[in-house]
């Protein structure tokens, strides 16, 4: 009823990009569910049409938010928002976002956040989640403290990628829908 669109995409499975390099996803893929491996991948997740000033300077920053909530989910490894690492190579002058007249900024590197407040831009995350640990065989330890080989049988994802992109958008509506009622 807000007007707020959350959508996700797959960004990465593996080393690849996956909407460029999908030959080499599928091999990727495929390789690791017939030796019963796993691999990892990345999920952007764009929220649009997101009001202006949700989140608080210090304590409920929305980007502390939305990462907590991003990084509850099983496997996820890391979360960035906006430019995330990448702003760090370079000076401020190059990555500062330039407010417009219209309270829009010329570019978006902070991804929609300023000072853990949206700022009216899309907000753009990236989440990347962790090759899954319950491939066909681990090395485990036993409770007499034995390293021991162990044979998982039966169903096995190679990838939770897939899967994930419903969950990245579910908690991100999540969060937004706290601070919403919060701010109303």
């Amino acid at each position: 009823s807000f007007g707020v669109n959350i959508v996700s995409e797959i960004e990465s499975i593996g080393r690849y990009n996956y909407l460029t390099q999908r030959e080499d996803v599928e091999k990727t893929l495929k390789q690791a569910y017939e030796t019963g491996d796993s691999v990892g991948g990345v999920v952007r997740c764009t929220i649009k049409n997101l009001p202006k000033g949700l989140g608080e300077p210090i304590f409920d920053k929305l980007s502390a938010l939305l990462a907590q909530a991003m990084m509850s989910i099983p496997s996820a490894k890391s979360f960035e928002i906006g430019d995330g690492l990448e702003s760090c190579k370079r000076f401020g002058s190059e990555d500062i976002d330039h407010w417009n007249e219209d309270f829009t900024t010329q570019t978006n590197h902070s991804g929609g956040i300023q000072g853990g407040i949206s700022n009216g831009m899309d907000v753009v995350l990236r989440i990347g989640f962790k090759p899954i640990a319950s491939i066909r065989t681990i090395r485990a330890i036993n409770p007499q403290g034995e390293i021991t080989e162990v044979e998982n049988s039966g169903r096995h994802d190679c990838c939770q990628v897939f899967r994930a992109r419903v969950i990245v958008e579910s908690m991100a509506a999540l969060t937004i829908a706290d601070l919403i009622k919060r701010a109303n």
